[in-house]
This record gives C-alpha cells, sequence and structure tokens, in this order.
C-alpha cells in the first residue's frame, strides 16, 4: 500500500468541518482511505488525497460540497475508478468523494419503461434489473462489472452496442446533480416528451464531474430481445466493411446491435493468444462481428441470412462463421474482447479511443500506418472499432523501449485525428491524458463557451480541477 503522505492527517479547518457535520463512517484519513482511491485504470501518478468522502445521499453529497465550497477545497468525483484519462484521479491536496455507497436501484417503472438509479449503482446489477423486469439497458461497455453508472453519465459512456441504443445521452431521460456550492438541481424527469424550458441534464452528461457531481437518473429501458444472430466474417477491405454496413443498416433497421470490425493485424495478435481461436479459415483484409437482436423468431434469423447471402453474391464476403448456440456468440465475442488481455502482454502500449467520419477511416489507418513505420520500422500497430458510430481505436507498441516514445507516438495520432477532422475522444471523456489535445476537435470560441459554463457553475474551481479544461 502506498504510504500516506503526513498532510493526509493534517488537522485542517475544512477536515473539522466535515467531521463535524457528517457521521464518523462517512471520512476517511491517511491509510483508511486505502491505495484503491488513490488513482484509475490509468495507474498513473497515484496519490493518497486528502481525504476521502464516502456519501449515502444526495443530501449528504450536498452537505459534502457545501463545505468544501466554503473552504476552497478541490473535490475529485470517483465512481468505479475505471476510467482510461485520469479523470478520476486525485491529487494530494484534493479530497476524493466516493460514490460507492450510493447505489440503489429502484423498480422499473413497467409502464413507462424507466428504472431510476443512484450514481454509484454497478452498471451490470443495472442491467440484471432491467433484464429481471423484462427489458434491456442500452448501455454495455467492457468494464460493466466495475464501472458505475455515475461515470458512465460523466463519461457519456457509448461501448458495444452505441450503433443501435446510442450513447449514455441517449438513454437518459432526466438526471439529479449537485453543484459545487451544495445546491441540488433535481430533475429526475421520466416523459420523453418534455420540452419545459433548457433540458439541464445535458450539462452534466459528458462534463467528468466539473460542473456538478451526479447522484441519481432515470434511464430509459428498452424491449428485452428475444431473439439474437451473430456471425464473424471475413472481408477483403474496409471499402467491403463499409458496403455490409449500409446493407445492414437498410435490412435489418433497428435490430442492428453491433457492428465491431478488427483489422488483420489486430485478428492476428488475439488468435494468438492462450484460450483464443479463430473459427475462420486462411488470412483476410478484415474481419467483422455481426450482431442483430429482435423480437420476431419467425423472421430474423432468415432476414440475417438474407443479409449474408446478399453480401456474398456482392462479392464483399470471403468468410463467414454463424454462431448456432450462445456458446458460439460468446466465442466470437470473447475474440473482440481479448483486449482485456493487452496490458499483461503489451504493458507500455499506447492506445487511442479516437473517432473519424467513415469517408476517412481508411486514410487515417493508412497515415498511422506510415508514419509509425517510418519512425520505428517494425512497432506493433493494431486497430479494431466499432465502426458504425465512428469509433477506432488504435494500439502502438515500441518493443523494448518501456514506452519511452509514448509523448511522440500521441502527437502522431492526434495530429492524424486533426488532419481527418475527427475526435481525439470517442467516449472516454478529456480528463488529465488528453487535456492538452482538446483543442485539435473543439474551436476556440468552443472552449471559450466551456470556460463560460465552467464560471457559471463553479465559479471557484474546485470540482475535478485540471480536468478537460
Amino acid at each position: 500500500m502506498t504510504q500516506a503522505p503526513l498532510h493526509c492527517l493534517e488537522p485542517l479547518p475544512v477536515l473539522q468541518a466535515l467531521q463535524d457535520a457528517l457521521p464518523a463512517d462517512r471520512i476517511r484519513l491517511g491509510d483508511a482511505i486505502g491505495a484503491r482511491h488513490h488513482t484509475d485504470w490509468t495507474r498513473m501518478d497515484p496519490q493518497c488525497p486528502r481525504a476521502l468522502l464516502l456519501p449515502r445521499s444526495t443530501q449528504e453529497v450536498s452537505t459534502m460540497l457545501r463545505i468544501c465550497h466554503a473552504h476552497r477545497q478541490p473535490v475529485v468525483a470517483q465512481g468505479g475508478l475505471t476510467g482510461l484519462v485520469g479523470g478520476a484521479h486525485p491529487q494530494a491536496h484534493e479530497i476524493a468523494l466516493s460514490l460507492e455507497r450510493m447505489n440503489a436501484i429502484g423498480d422499473v417503472d413497467v409502464s413507462g419503461g424507466t428504472l431510476t438509479v443512484q450514481a454509484g449503482a454497478i452498471l451490470e446489477s443495472v442491467q440484471q434489473a432491467a433484464q429481471a423486469a423484462g427489458f434491456s439497458c442500452g448501455l454495455d461497455i467492457g468494464a460493466r462489472g466495475s464501472c458505475t453508472l455515475g461515470g458512465n453519465i460523466a463519461t457519456n459512456a457509448g461501448g458495444n452496442r452505441v450503433i443501435r441504443y446510442g450513447m449514455a445521452r441517449d438513454n437518459l431521460l432526466g438526471l439529479e446533480a449537485v453543484l459545487a456550492d451544495g445546491t441540488v438541481v433535481s430533475s429526475l424527469n421520466k416523459m420523453i416528451k418534455n420540452n419545459s424550458g433548457y433540458d439541464l441534464k445535458h450539462l452534466f452528461i459528458g462534463s467528468e464531474g466539473t460542473l456538478g457531481i451526479v447522484t441519481q437518473a432515470v434511464l430509459r429501458l428498452h424491449p428485452l430481445p428475444s431473439t439474437t444472430q451473430c456471425a464473424l466474417l471475413a472481408l477483403p477491405d474496409l471499402d467491403a466493411a463499409l458496403r455490409v454496413l449500409r446493407e445492414a443498416r437498410a435490412r435489418l433497421g433497428g435490430s442492428l446491435s453491433a457492428f465491431e470490425v478488427m483489422w488483420p493485424n489486430f485478428y492476428a495478435f488475439v488468435t494468438r493468444l492462450p484460450g483464443v481461436d479463430s473459427p475462420l479459415q486462411g488470412q483476410h483484409g478484415m474481419y467483422l462481428l455481426l450482431e442483430a437482436q429482435g423480437g420476431d423468431e419467425a423472421q430474423d434469423g432468415a432476414r440475417f441470412e438474407q443479409l449474408l447471402s446478399h453480401c456474398l453474391e456482392q462479392g464483399w464476403l470471403e468468410d463467414a462463421a454463424i454462431a448456432q448456440s450462445m456458446q458460439d456468440q460468446l466465442r466470437f465475442w470473447h475474440l473482440r474482447d481479448a483486449v482485456a488481455e493487452f496490458p499483461v502482454h503489451l504493458p507500455h502500449r499506447s492506445t487511442f479511443d479516437v473517432s473519424f467520419p467513415l469517408d476517412g477511416m481508411a486514410q487515417a489507418v493508412q497515415h498511422v500506418e506510415a508514419s509509425a513505420e517510418a519512425a520505428w520500422p517494425g512497432c506493433t500497430r493494431m486497430y479494431f472499432g466499432h465502426l458504425g458510430d465512428n469509433n477506432l481505436h488504435i494500439v502502438v507498441d515500441v518493443p523494448g523501449t518501456r514506452g519511452a516514445h509514448a509523448p511522440a507516438i500521441e502527437q502522431m495520432v492526434y495530429d492524424c485525428v486533426g488532419a481527418q477532422h475527427g475526435a481525439v475522444s470517442a467516449e472516454h471523456g478529456i480528463g488529465r491524458k488528453k487535456r492538452q489535445h482538446l483543442s485539435v476537435s473543439r474551436s476556440p470560441e468552443e472552449i471559450a463557451l466551456m470556460h463560460t459554463l465552467k464560471q457559471a457553475l463553479d465559479p471557484l474551481g474546485i470540482l475535478n480541477p485540471g480536468k478537460v479544461l
């Protein structure tokens, strides 16, 4: 465990005020904080925060922020700590506020198809609650077993099924948040149509805890699919994948639930990992995991097979493996989700979660390929992504350098993002790691407006300072 700095134990006025106002188990100091709250999944620069606050209600969050605001004490909100940009990473002079105890999941409103959830609830638990009531939660990401709904909202998370259900923003009807001075803004709207003035929830979705701390949310649920069709496809190139995407959207409509594209270098790497095998023969120019979920057991399978037959006739497919069971589906997804093994096999890799216009995706990959090979001959490069939502994951690793070239790799990738008018962050936010690159994707006028909002809602700058802006 990281040794707690001495200042963690200092009897600062803000700590005394918090102790006086809260039950004893709501605040931890020094070694009692635990190393888990010193950083997030980035593992960057672990530091013991000045204190750890553990509220159990929105009112307690309000009390905590009111006191911190009065003492100009910086606060960093923490959820499941699965972020990849350092958004929940505390500095030694900051107080961490964890929502892990605020994990209540309400009853599903069956008539309205909604679910009210506290921000500290684990996403997988939310999914299970929805499924138990006969509904589906549109949000699904690889960290579902440990990420929290509040973190998903704060970063406007997307994940595997954005092509069907959209980002976190598209799955929220209302939310409750606490401002920097402790003001509670409660807008737990359950209605799809509500144009009564500004839709304030959008101020907090994707704001990474810099404008307010989300404490509750109303999720819009979806009908639970009764059928799932899944196939792993081999294609000649990216152009063929884009043609399949257009055809799948036309023929499958709203049932198209996943469109995961894997470049050959990614596919070759993961199929060499223990426990990962390829159901396809030979080598191909592109690989695609295609999934559709529907509610018409009589027609869904036939419609899916007709799509594949048409794509084969057009010359867009070179091989296909169609899942015949749930076990097959899990096997296909296991191949795509093998990225979870990258920290073990490529511990010093540089990873990027960016977006490009679809008509610039091929040029972007070609640019990174050429630039990386010219700068670091023989380096590892891998590409994969959701494609249907413009998302591309890039991995670059220079063997034997222990990440020494990371700054140059970052500059290369973000220069490419700028040239193709893409986005430096597809769904993980900006945090600390991407702050200096925000101007690649946002104009000076947009950034100025962000500063205006920050000044209006957090004039003392105590909420997640140094993140985003």
